[in-house]
């Protein structure tokens, strides 16, 4: 069959990476999210240093409930032990004097749904598990490295009562990004799995807003 008789073949669009869906289909809850008054006004400095520590404490309740999971046998990127918050947060709250946080700051609603999401993730499958290790983790890697230079700058918190936003074993973070995201996008996950993950993303973020407004609601502000 010569060129010009062959038919021609529709040309097939691939789909895209795990991590580019992820963060494709995760971009207006994103923006929703982190544009809230509460987290705006705590990076703008017009906040105290106990709003602060009530958005710590609620995070707390958070990696918890995430970090529930055995995820040693999980395929990578999960189950990175360098890249677990809780201990961290626990020992900021204790320099901030709050080793009691369970009771002092104990869940909000918002939290407490969020929390309890966590959880049945947690014990459940991967796709929903990686979505949600994916928008806290990477994030943290991300945006929260400027979260705690804002927090040092405006309301005076000392390393100590900074950890959270350091990573012991990971020295080069923008590099372990790229590697986190290649390992992602190494993951067989079918058409339907991908679907999962991406609406428990999405999802993610969501909650995420619902902590801050609820936040906010009770915000003292300077």
């Amino acid at each position: 069959m010569t060129t010009a008789n062959a038919i021609a073949m529709p040309v097939v669009d691939a789909p895209p990476a795990l991590s580019e869906l992820l963060r494709a289909s995760t971009s207006d809850q994103h923006r929703r999210a982190e544009t809230r008054t509460f987290i705006s006004a705590l990076m703008g400095g017009e906040l105290a240093l106990e709003d602060y520590v009530r958005y710590l404490a609620q995070l707390a309740h958070v990696y918890e409930a995430l970090e529930s999971r055995d995820a040693s046998d999980d395929p990578a990127p999960l189950g990175d032990p360098r890249l677990a918050r809780l201990a961290a947060i626990e020992s900021d709250l204790a320099a901030l004097g709050v080793a009691d946080w369970r009771e002092r700051h104990p869940a909000l609603p918002s939290t407490a749904a969020y929390a309890a999401r966590l959880r049945e993730v947690a014990a459940g499958g991967v796709p929903e598990y990686l979505a949600h290790h994916y928008t806290r983790y990477l994030g943290d890697l991300s945006g929260g490295q400027a979260i705690g230079a804002m927090i040092a700058r405006h309301y005076g918190a000392t390393p100590e009562q900074l950890s959270f936003y350091r990573f012991d074993g990971i020295e080069k973070p923008v590099v372990y990004k790229r590697a986190y995201r290649e390992a992602l996008d190494a993951l067989e996950l079918d058409e339907a799995e991908r679907g999962i993950a991406a609406a428990e993303a999405q999802a993610a973020f969501d909650h995420n807003a619902a902590m801050f407004d609820e936040l906010d609601a009770r915000a003292d502000v300077a």
